[in-house]
Protein backbone atom coordinates (compact mmCIF):
# COMPACT_ATOMS: atom_id res chain seq x y z
CA UNK A 1 0.00 0.00 0.00
CA UNK A 2 1.07 3.57 -0.69
CA UNK A 3 2.70 5.40 2.21
CA UNK A 4 3.08 9.07 2.97
CA UNK A 5 6.44 10.71 2.44
CA UNK A 6 8.55 11.79 5.42
CA UNK A 7 7.14 14.96 6.95
CA UNK A 8 3.86 14.54 5.01
CA UNK A 9 0.38 14.48 6.54
CA UNK A 10 -3.20 13.76 5.49
CA UNK A 11 -5.74 16.53 5.98
CA UNK A 12 -9.44 15.62 5.89
CA UNK A 13 -11.15 18.77 4.61
CA UNK A 14 -14.79 19.84 4.56
CA UNK A 15 -15.72 22.67 2.21
CA UNK A 16 -19.06 24.44 2.13
CA UNK A 17 -20.35 25.88 -1.13
CA UNK A 18 -21.22 29.20 0.52
CA UNK A 19 -17.67 30.44 -0.12
CA UNK A 20 -16.35 29.95 3.40
CA UNK A 21 -12.76 28.82 3.92
CA UNK A 22 -12.22 25.03 3.70
CA UNK A 23 -11.97 23.52 7.19
CA UNK A 24 -9.44 20.84 8.17
CA UNK A 25 -11.48 18.57 10.47
CA UNK A 26 -8.84 15.87 10.99
CA UNK A 27 -5.08 15.69 10.45
CA UNK A 28 -2.92 12.58 10.76
CA UNK A 29 0.51 11.22 9.89
CA UNK A 30 -1.23 8.15 8.41
CA UNK A 31 -2.37 7.92 4.81
CA UNK A 32 -6.16 8.32 4.68
CA UNK A 33 -8.22 8.45 1.49
CA UNK A 34 -11.54 8.98 -0.22
CA UNK A 35 -14.16 10.22 2.28
CA UNK A 36 -17.83 9.28 1.81
CA UNK A 37 -20.61 11.16 3.62
CA UNK A 38 -23.26 8.94 5.20
CA UNK A 39 -26.85 9.64 4.03
CA UNK A 40 -27.91 10.72 7.53
CA UNK A 41 -25.13 13.33 7.61
CA UNK A 42 -23.61 11.99 10.83
CA UNK A 43 -20.34 10.52 9.56
CA UNK A 44 -17.54 10.64 7.05
CA UNK A 45 -16.14 7.24 6.13
CA UNK A 46 -12.61 6.88 4.77
CA UNK A 47 -10.04 4.14 4.24
CA UNK A 48 -6.63 3.82 5.88
CA UNK A 49 -4.20 0.89 6.16
CA UNK A 50 -6.62 -1.37 4.28
CA UNK A 51 -9.53 -0.75 6.69
CA UNK A 52 -12.49 1.62 6.96
CA UNK A 53 -13.00 4.29 9.62
CA UNK A 54 -15.77 6.72 10.54
CA UNK A 55 -15.40 10.23 11.92
CA UNK A 56 -17.92 13.02 12.49
CA UNK A 57 -17.85 15.79 9.85
CA UNK A 58 -16.59 18.27 12.44
CA UNK A 59 -13.88 15.88 13.66
CA UNK A 60 -15.27 15.87 17.22
CA UNK A 61 -16.09 12.12 17.28
CA UNK A 62 -13.79 9.38 16.02
CA UNK A 63 -12.03 8.10 14.12
CA UNK A 64 -13.48 4.66 14.87
CA UNK A 65 -12.69 1.42 13.05
CA UNK A 66 -15.48 -0.27 11.07
CA UNK A 67 -15.14 -4.04 11.33
CA UNK A 68 -14.65 -5.63 7.90
CA UNK A 69 -12.89 -8.82 8.96
CA UNK A 70 -11.48 -10.85 7.35
CA UNK A 71 -10.96 -8.14 4.70
CA UNK A 72 -8.00 -5.97 5.64
CA UNK A 73 -6.87 -4.89 2.18
CA UNK A 74 -9.57 -2.42 1.14
CA UNK A 75 -8.63 0.35 -1.29
CA UNK A 76 -10.06 3.82 -1.88
CA UNK A 77 -13.03 2.66 -3.99
CA UNK A 78 -15.91 2.43 -1.51
CA UNK A 79 -19.38 3.94 -1.14
CA UNK A 80 -22.54 3.82 0.94
CA UNK A 81 -25.99 2.67 -0.15
CA UNK A 82 -28.66 5.39 -0.42
CA UNK A 83 -30.51 3.99 2.61
CA UNK A 84 -27.31 3.93 4.67
CA UNK A 85 -27.62 0.21 5.40
CA UNK A 86 -24.60 -1.02 3.44
CA UNK A 87 -21.04 -0.10 2.59
CA UNK A 88 -19.79 -1.43 -0.74
CA UNK A 89 -16.04 -1.85 -1.08
CA UNK A 90 -13.30 -2.88 -3.51
CA UNK A 91 -10.61 -5.16 -2.14
CA UNK A 92 -7.12 -5.84 -3.41
CA UNK A 93 -8.20 -9.27 -4.63
CA UNK A 94 -10.04 -7.42 -7.41
CA UNK A 95 -13.56 -8.13 -6.12
CA UNK A 96 -16.49 -6.13 -4.74
CA UNK A 97 -18.00 -6.79 -1.31
CA UNK A 98 -20.95 -5.59 0.77
CA UNK A 99 -20.59 -4.88 4.50
CA UNK A 100 -23.21 -3.74 7.00
CA UNK A 101 -22.76 -0.05 7.78
CA UNK A 102 -22.20 -1.09 11.40
CA UNK A 103 -19.51 -3.57 10.32
CA UNK A 104 -19.58 -7.32 10.00
CA UNK A 105 -18.74 -10.20 7.73
CA UNK A 106 -18.42 -9.10 4.07
CA UNK A 107 -20.43 -10.68 1.28
CA UNK A 108 -18.91 -10.82 -2.19
CA UNK A 109 -21.13 -9.45 -4.96
CA UNK A 110 -18.75 -9.61 -7.96
CA UNK A 111 -18.15 -12.53 -10.28
CA UNK A 112 -15.25 -14.87 -11.00
CA UNK A 113 -14.00 -14.48 -14.56
CA UNK A 114 -11.78 -17.55 -14.63
CA UNK A 115 -8.09 -18.08 -14.04
CA UNK A 116 -7.36 -17.30 -17.69
CA UNK A 117 -8.59 -13.69 -17.32
CA UNK A 118 -6.87 -11.03 -15.22
CA UNK A 119 -10.06 -9.03 -14.51
CA UNK A 120 -10.48 -6.62 -11.59
CA UNK A 121 -13.39 -4.54 -10.24
CA UNK A 122 -12.95 -0.92 -9.08
CA UNK A 123 -16.13 0.43 -7.52
CA UNK A 124 -17.31 4.03 -7.99
CA UNK A 125 -21.08 4.50 -8.05
CA UNK A 126 -24.47 3.22 -6.94
CA UNK A 127 -27.83 3.99 -8.52
CA UNK A 128 -30.25 6.23 -6.60
CA UNK A 129 -32.53 3.26 -5.90
CA UNK A 130 -29.59 1.28 -4.51
CA UNK A 131 -30.15 -1.57 -6.97
CA UNK A 132 -27.13 -1.24 -9.28
CA UNK A 133 -23.40 -0.60 -8.88
CA UNK A 134 -21.24 0.98 -11.56
CA UNK A 135 -17.55 0.19 -11.63
CA UNK A 136 -14.42 0.17 -13.75
CA UNK A 137 -13.64 -3.24 -15.13
CA UNK A 138 -9.89 -3.49 -15.68
CA UNK A 139 -8.47 -6.38 -17.67
CA UNK A 140 -4.88 -7.22 -18.59
CA UNK A 141 -4.40 -9.34 -21.70
CA UNK A 142 -0.86 -10.16 -22.87
CA UNK A 143 0.41 -7.14 -20.96
CA UNK A 144 -2.11 -4.72 -22.47
CA UNK A 145 -4.50 -2.95 -20.07
CA UNK A 146 -8.07 -2.11 -21.05
CA UNK A 147 -10.72 -0.40 -18.93
CA UNK A 148 -14.51 -0.40 -19.30
CA UNK A 149 -17.41 1.30 -17.56
CA UNK A 150 -19.59 -1.54 -16.30
CA UNK A 151 -22.58 -2.21 -14.05
CA UNK A 152 -23.64 -5.09 -11.83
CA UNK A 153 -26.69 -5.62 -9.57
CA UNK A 154 -25.85 -4.54 -6.02
CA UNK A 155 -27.02 -7.93 -4.74
CA UNK A 156 -24.82 -9.71 -7.28
CA UNK A 157 -25.65 -10.85 -10.79
CA UNK A 158 -24.65 -10.40 -14.39
CA UNK A 159 -22.03 -7.83 -15.38
CA UNK A 160 -22.96 -5.36 -18.11
CA UNK A 161 -20.23 -3.63 -20.14
CA UNK A 162 -21.12 -0.13 -21.38
CA UNK A 163 -17.94 1.11 -23.09
CA UNK A 164 -15.77 -0.49 -25.75
CA UNK A 165 -12.35 -0.32 -24.11
CA UNK A 166 -10.71 1.69 -26.88
CA UNK A 167 -9.54 4.41 -24.45
CA UNK A 168 -8.91 4.70 -20.70
CA UNK A 169 -11.99 5.45 -18.56
CA UNK A 170 -12.51 5.77 -14.81
CA UNK A 171 -14.68 7.11 -11.99
CA UNK A 172 -18.24 6.22 -13.10
CA UNK A 173 -20.99 7.68 -10.91
CA UNK A 174 -24.78 7.92 -11.31
CA UNK A 175 -26.58 11.24 -11.48
CA UNK A 176 -29.11 11.78 -8.66
CA UNK A 177 -32.01 11.29 -11.08
CA UNK A 178 -30.57 7.97 -12.25
CA UNK A 179 -30.57 9.02 -15.91
CA UNK A 180 -26.82 9.45 -16.47
CA UNK A 181 -23.46 7.92 -15.62
CA UNK A 182 -20.71 10.51 -15.25
CA UNK A 183 -17.06 9.50 -15.68
CA UNK A 184 -13.67 10.62 -16.96
CA UNK A 185 -12.37 9.41 -20.29
CA UNK A 186 -9.65 9.94 -22.87
CA UNK A 187 -12.19 9.56 -25.68
CA UNK A 188 -11.37 13.05 -27.00
CA UNK A 189 -7.66 13.04 -26.11
CA UNK A 190 -5.14 14.09 -28.75
CA UNK A 191 -2.29 12.89 -26.51
CA UNK A 192 -2.09 10.14 -23.88
CA UNK A 193 -3.48 10.99 -20.46
CA UNK A 194 -5.61 13.98 -21.45
CA UNK A 195 -8.76 12.85 -19.63
CA UNK A 196 -11.89 15.02 -19.58
CA UNK A 197 -15.31 14.67 -17.94
CA UNK A 198 -18.08 12.91 -19.88
CA UNK A 199 -21.53 11.53 -19.26
CA UNK A 200 -23.67 8.92 -21.00
CA UNK A 201 -27.08 7.40 -20.56
CA UNK A 202 -27.22 4.36 -18.30
CA UNK A 203 -27.43 2.06 -21.32
CA UNK A 204 -24.13 3.43 -22.67
CA UNK A 205 -25.75 5.66 -25.31
CA UNK A 206 -25.84 9.44 -25.72
CA UNK A 207 -22.20 10.23 -24.89
CA UNK A 208 -21.57 13.91 -24.04
CA UNK A 209 -18.29 15.69 -23.27
CA UNK A 210 -18.64 18.17 -20.37
CA UNK A 211 -15.15 19.64 -19.92
CA UNK A 212 -12.67 20.68 -22.59
CA UNK A 213 -9.50 22.35 -21.37
CA UNK A 214 -5.75 21.83 -21.22
CA UNK A 215 -5.79 20.28 -17.75
CA UNK A 216 -6.45 16.61 -16.95
CA UNK A 217 -9.85 16.16 -15.28
CA UNK A 218 -10.93 13.20 -13.12
CA UNK A 219 -13.60 11.88 -10.77
CA UNK A 220 -16.82 13.88 -11.29
CA UNK A 221 -19.19 13.92 -8.30
CA UNK A 222 -22.72 15.34 -8.45
CA UNK A 223 -24.45 16.93 -5.47
CA UNK A 224 -27.54 15.05 -4.23
CA UNK A 225 -29.82 17.91 -5.35
CA UNK A 226 -28.41 17.63 -8.89
CA UNK A 227 -27.33 21.27 -9.06
CA UNK A 228 -23.55 21.01 -8.73
CA UNK A 229 -20.60 18.93 -9.90
CA UNK A 230 -17.12 18.84 -8.39
CA UNK A 231 -14.12 17.17 -9.99
CA UNK A 232 -10.37 16.82 -9.58
CA UNK A 233 -8.19 18.73 -12.03
CA UNK A 234 -4.56 17.70 -12.62
CA UNK A 235 -1.81 19.68 -14.39
CA UNK A 236 -1.47 19.38 -18.16
CA UNK A 237 0.42 16.26 -19.16
CA UNK A 238 -0.51 14.12 -16.15
CA UNK A 239 -0.89 10.42 -16.92
CA UNK A 240 -3.49 8.60 -14.86
CA UNK A 241 -4.39 9.80 -11.34
CA UNK A 242 -1.12 9.73 -9.41
CA UNK A 243 -0.53 11.12 -5.90
CA UNK A 244 1.46 14.21 -4.97
CA UNK A 245 0.56 16.60 -7.78
CA UNK A 246 -0.56 20.23 -7.77
CA UNK A 247 -4.28 19.58 -8.13
CA UNK A 248 -7.37 21.80 -8.07
CA UNK A 249 -10.86 20.96 -6.83
CA UNK A 250 -13.30 22.57 -9.27
CA UNK A 251 -17.03 23.25 -8.98
CA UNK A 252 -19.35 23.61 -11.97
CA UNK A 253 -22.81 22.67 -13.22
CA UNK A 254 -23.75 19.08 -14.09
CA UNK A 255 -24.03 19.87 -17.80
CA UNK A 256 -20.60 21.53 -17.83
CA UNK A 257 -22.07 24.64 -19.39
CA UNK A 258 -22.02 26.93 -16.37
CA UNK A 259 -19.18 28.86 -14.81
CA UNK A 260 -16.33 26.88 -13.24
CA UNK A 261 -15.03 27.86 -9.81
CA UNK A 262 -11.69 26.80 -8.32
CA UNK A 263 -12.47 25.73 -4.74
CA UNK A 264 -9.03 24.69 -3.48
CA UNK A 265 -5.52 24.08 -4.84
CA UNK A 266 -3.05 21.82 -2.98
CA UNK A 267 -0.79 18.77 -3.11
CA UNK A 268 -3.01 15.77 -3.75
CA UNK A 269 -4.42 13.44 -6.38
CA UNK A 270 -4.81 9.73 -5.73
CA UNK A 271 -6.97 9.40 -2.62
CA UNK A 272 -8.19 13.00 -2.61
CA UNK A 273 -11.73 12.58 -3.96
CA UNK A 274 -11.93 9.18 -5.69
CA UNK A 275 -15.53 8.53 -4.64
CA UNK A 276 -18.73 10.41 -3.87
CA UNK A 277 -18.21 12.81 -0.96
CA UNK A 278 -21.12 15.30 -0.93
CA UNK A 279 -23.08 16.01 2.23
CA UNK A 280 -26.71 14.85 1.94
CA UNK A 281 -27.97 18.46 2.03
CA UNK A 282 -25.71 19.36 -0.95
CA UNK A 283 -24.19 22.27 0.98
CA UNK A 284 -20.72 20.78 1.57
CA UNK A 285 -18.33 18.09 0.36
CA UNK A 286 -15.20 16.40 1.74
CA UNK A 287 -11.78 15.53 0.34
CA UNK A 288 -8.20 14.87 1.45
CA UNK A 289 -5.10 17.04 1.01
CA UNK A 290 -1.53 15.75 1.42
CA UNK A 291 0.75 18.62 2.42
CA UNK A 292 4.48 18.05 2.79
CA UNK A 293 6.42 20.00 5.42
CA UNK A 294 5.28 22.84 7.64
Amino acid sequence: MRQLKPNQTSELVVTKIDGSIPAVVFETADLIEAPNWTPDGRWLIYNAKGRLYRISPDGAEGPALIDSRPLDDLNNDHLISPDGAWIYVSADDGHLYRISSDGGSPTRVSNDHGSDRDFRYFLHGISPDGETLTYVGLEIIAGDVSTHICTIPAAGGEDRVLTDGTCPVDGPEYSPDGQWIYFNSEAAAKKPGHAQIFRMRCDGQGLEQLTDDARVNWFPHLSPNGKHMVYLSYPTGTIGHPPDHDVIIRLTTPDGGGSTQDIDAFNGGQGTINVASWAPDSQAFAYVRYPVGA
